[in-house]
C-alpha cells in the first residue's frame, strides 16, 4: 500500500507565510464594496425621489383633466336641461344618436334638487353614491362658486362630483344640480404606474446601477490595485520599480506620480546607505588594519623603548581617526533623531567666526593658503555657539583642504537687516555643476581626481551644517565653477543688527 509522505517544514512555512503576507479579503470591507453601495444608494434614493414627484405630477394632472371635463359637461348639461314649473325636462333630440349618447353619459351620475332639499331627478349610480342631505344643499345655494368633492359607492369606485346652482326659465327660482364621473380609470392608471415603476422599473434600474457601479468602481480602482501590488513587490534589492502614468490628469495619476517620486528618494536613499556602509567599512578597516600592523610589528620585531614608542604613538593616530568617524556617526544619529537640541544663547557673531579664523590660519600656512577675513565689529544674534562653531569649522576645512597651493580662502561677515550674512569662498578646484544639488545631502561625496588635499572624509560634514543652518531658520546655498573655487552663502536670524556705519574691516584677521 502506497503512504503519502506529509509536506515538508520548509513548504508549510512557505504556506504560512503566503497566507499572512495575503490575508483573506471580506468583500463588504472593500472599497470597491463601498463605493458601489454609497452609488447605489444614492442612484436609489434619486430614482425613488424622481419617481415619486413624477408620480404626483401625474396624479395633479388627472385631477385636473377629469375637472376640465366635468366643466365641460357641466356646459354641455345646461344646454339640454330646463326647469318649467318644477320639473326637469331634457330637450334633445331623440332621433340623434350623438345627442342622445352625450344626454345619456351627462345623467349617468345626475342629482337634481330644489332649494328645500326635495330631490327632483337623480341617477342611480348617485343614489348609491348618496343624496345630498338638506344642509350640504344649503352650502351649494349659499357659495358663488361650485363645490367639488370625492365620493365613493357601495362598491368602493370614487367619483368625483361636480355640485353647482342653476335656474328655471324665468331665472327665479335655484335649483341644485350635480353631476359626476368615476376616478376608477384614473385610479387604475396611478395603480399601473405605481406597480410598473416601483416594482417592475426601480429595482431593474437599481440592479443595473449596481453591476455598472461595480464595474466603472473596479476599473477606477485599478491604478490603486496596481501601486498597493506594486507596493508588495519593493524591497531593498528592487527599487527600480514604477507605476506607468495613465495619462488622464486626475488625482489617480497625482497619486502615481507621488508614489513613483517616493520610490525614488528611496532608491537613491538605498543607493546613498550602501554607499555609505561600504565607505564606512572602508574608513574603519583601514585605522584598524593599521592599528593591528602596527601592534603586530611593535610585538615581533621591536627591540627598543623607541621603537615601541613609535608604534604605540603610530597606534594613536589611527585610535584618533577611528574615534572621529565614530563621533561624526553619533552626531548625526543624535541630530537626526532630536536628542541634540540647540542651546540658543545672545552671543557676538563676529567674535565666533574671527576666532574659527585664527584657529585656521596654522592649518592654511601648512597648505600654503592664504586665508583673509573681513568681519564687522559686532553683530549680535541668538545662537547656540558650539553648533556654530562647527559649522564654520566644517566649511573653512572644506576650503582649505581643496583649495591647492598658492590658493586664497576668503570669509566675509555682513548684518543685512535682520540677517547676518556668512560667505566663505575659495579658489580651489570647485564643484561640477551636476553634483550642486546633491552636496548637502547624508553621506554623499564628490569624486574629484584632481582635488588635493587628505584623505576623503565620509560626506557628513556639509550634512552637519546644513542642519545647523536649518534648525536655526536659516538658508544656506553655494555658487561653484569648476576650476575656479567655490562660494557657500550662510543667511542666519540675527537679534540686533549693527549699522552699515560700524562694519569695518577686523585688522586682525583682514590679512591672513
Amino acid at each position: 500500500m502506497r503512504q503519502t509522505r506529509p509536506p515538508s517544514r520548509a513548504r508549510q512555512n512557505g504556506r504560512c507565510k503566503l497566507s499572512a503576507s495575503r490575508p483573506r479579503k471580506h468583500l463588504t470591507r472593500g472599497l470597491r464594496f463601498r463605493l458601489t453601495a454609497v452609488y447605489t444608494v444614492f442612484f436609489a434614493l434619486l430614482l425613488i425621489g424622481v419617481s415619486a414627484l413624477f408620480r404626483q405630477h401625474l396624479e395633479a394632472s388627472l385631477s385636473e383633466q377629469a375637472r376640465r371635463v366635468l366643466d365641460q359637461e357641466w356646459a354641455a348639461m345646461k344646454g339640454y336641461l330646463k326647469i318649467e314649473r318644477n320639473q326637469p325636462i331634457w330637450f334633445f333630440d331623440h332621433d340623434d344618436p350623438d345627442e342622445a349618447f352625450i344626454v345619456n353619459r351627462l345623467r349617468q351620475v345626475y342629482f337634481l334638487a330644489d332649494q328645500t332639499g326635495e330631490v327632483l331627478q337623480y341617477s342611480d349610480n348617485y343614489k348609491d353614491i348618496g343624496f345630498d342631505k338638506p344642509n350640504e344643499i344649503k352650502s351649494v345655494l349659499a357659495s358663488a362658486t361650485p363645490v367639488w368633492r370625492v365620493r365613493k359607492d357601495s362598491h368602493g369606485v370614487p367619483y368625483l362630483i361636480r355640485t353647482g346652482v342653476v335656474y328655471d326659465e324665468r331665472h327665479t327660482r335655484p335649483y341644485v344640480v350635480a353631476i359626476g364621473r368615476s376616478l376608477a380609470p384614473d385610479r387604475k392608471i396611478l395603480s399601473d404606474f405605481t406597480w410598473i415603476e416601483y416594482v417592475g422599473l426601480i429595482p431593474a434600474s437599481i440592479l443595473t446601477a449596481s453591476v455598472l457601479g461595480w464595474v466603472l468602481a473596479g476599473r477606477a480602482l485599478r491604478p490603486v490595485s496596481a501601486l498597493a501590488e506594486t507596493a508588495q513587490r519593493i524591497s531593498g534589492s528592487n527599487l527600480n520599480v514604477r507605476i506607468p502614468d495613465r495619462g488622464a490628469g486626475d488625482e489617480l495619476d497625482f497619486l502615481i506620480e507621488a508614489f513613483n517620486r517616493m520610490i525614488a528618494r528611496l532608491e537613491g536613499s538605498f543607493q546613498q546607505m550602501r554607499q555609505f556602509s561600504t565607505d564606512v567599512s572602508h574608513e574603519l578597516r583601514t585605522p584598524i588594519t593599521a592599528i593591528r600592523g602596527q601592534l603586530e610589528v611593535a610585538l615581533f620585531t621591536a627591540r627598543t623603548t623607541e621603537q615601541y614608542r613609535e608604534a604605540m604613538l603610530n597606534a594613536l593616530q589611527d585610535i584618533e581617526r577611528l574615534s572621529q568617524i565614530v563621533r561624526a556617526l553619533l552626531l548625526l544619529s543624535q541630530a537626526e533623531s532630536g536628542q541634540l537640541a540647540l542651546q540658543k544663547t545672545r552671543l557676538d557673531l563676529a567674535s565666533v567666526v574671527r576666532e574659527i579664523v585664527d584657529q585656521f590660519q596654522i592649518p592654511a600656512e601648512e597648505a600654503r593658503v592664504r586665508l583673509s577675513a573681513y568681519l564687522p565689529g559686532t553683530c549680535t544674534a541668538t545662537l547656540d555657539k558650539v553648533q556654530i562653531e562647527r559649522m564654520l569649522s566644517n566649511l573653512l576645512s572644506n576650503a582649505v583642504k581643496f583649495t591647492p597651493a598658492g590658493g586664497e580662502v576668503h570669509v566675509t561677515l555682513q548684518c543685512l537687516g535682520d540677517q547676518a550674512e556668512v560667505v566663505v569662498e575659495d579658489t580651489g578646484c570647485g564643484i561640477p555643476a551636476k553634483h550642486l544639488p546633491y552636496i548637502f545631502d547624508r553621506f554623499y561625496q564628490v569624486r574629484n581626481e584632481a582635488a588635493s588635499g587628505p584623505e576623503r572624509g565620509l560626506g557628513l560634514g556639509l550634512s552637519f551644517v546644513a542642519w545647523i543652518v536649518k534648525a536655526h531658520q536659516g538658508t544656506i546655498s553655494v555658487e561653484s565653477t569648476p576650476g575656479r573655487g567655490s562660494r557657500f552663502i550662510v543667511r542666519l536670524p540675527v537679534v540686533a543688527p549693527v549699522p552699515a556705519s560700524n562694519e569695518t574691516p577686523d585688522p586682525a584677521v583682514a590679512s591672513g
